[in-house]
């Protein structure tokens, strides 16, 4: 009797491979649809794998958002406390990097939809929104803000009132993230980062730095 051939073996996912799949996926919905209009079996879909499964992992909405902070932007903070460290001898090429280096790896990514989403729905969701201020915007700001007040100190940076600098500092990078995922389908030329960007750091730049001789700006 011919012996019948078994069937090969179906490849099978590591279950450590899930929750990045799922973050992926829920990333993704987030984005396109919102906080409020993403539903967890569209997510589970998305990812392939049951809602069950699903459950196995996050036992929330809420709790799959954390997870794709956690996993999409937590290391990029991160990397930014690390880059701290490293040019804290530098300040003026520590707040270029730290700004650039949020444009580069959030703002230029599909995690430029986070920022948008938290603005859109932070009224309607507060505990959402205060983990996300604490874990993300917080941190963030208190890095800025340190490489100003080295800045300061080391007299390379014009003495600025810098809470408020901080958050004009950022606003110019979120516009650009914002306009990009959304009236950039109406107006594509109006930020383009190879041409927006270079602005930006030119004008900041030249606000903030001490002039040779120790002057402050330039006298008209």
């Amino acid at each position: 009797m011919k012996q019948r051939d078994k069937p090969a073996a179906r490849p099978r996912r590591r279950k450590a491979a899930r929750p990045a799949e799922l973050t992926a996926a829920a990333l993704g919905l987030f984005v396109e649809k919102g906080y409020a209009a993403t539903r967890l079996d569209e997510v589970a879909a998305r990812a392939g794998v049951s809602k069950g499964t699903l459950y196995l992992y996050f036992e929330s909405k809420e709790a799959l958002f954390k997870a794709v902070i956690a996993m999409g932007i937590d290391p990029v903070m991160a990397r930014g406390e690390a880059l701290f460290e490293e040019l804290r001898h530098d300040p003026v090429a520590l707040l270029g990097a730290l700004l650039g280096g949020w444009w580069e790896q959030i703002g230029a990514t599909e995690l430029a939809g986070i920022p948008k989403l938290m603005i859109a729905e932070a009224h309607n969701f507060p505990d959402v929104a205060r983990f996300y201020h604490e874990e993300v915007i917080s941190r963030g700001r208190e890095l800025v803000a340190g490489a100003l007040e080295l800045g300061i100190e080391r007299g390379q940076i014009r003495p600025v009132d810098v809470a408020s600098t901080v958050q004009v500092l950022m606003a110019p990078l979120l516009m650009l993230s914002v306009w990009r995922t959304s009236f950039a389908v109406c107006d594509v030329d109006a930020c383009r980062p190879e041409k927006y960007l270079p602005t930006y750091f030119d004008l900041f730049l030249k606000g903030l730095l001490v002039r040779p001789g120790g002057e402050m700006r330039d006298e008209a």
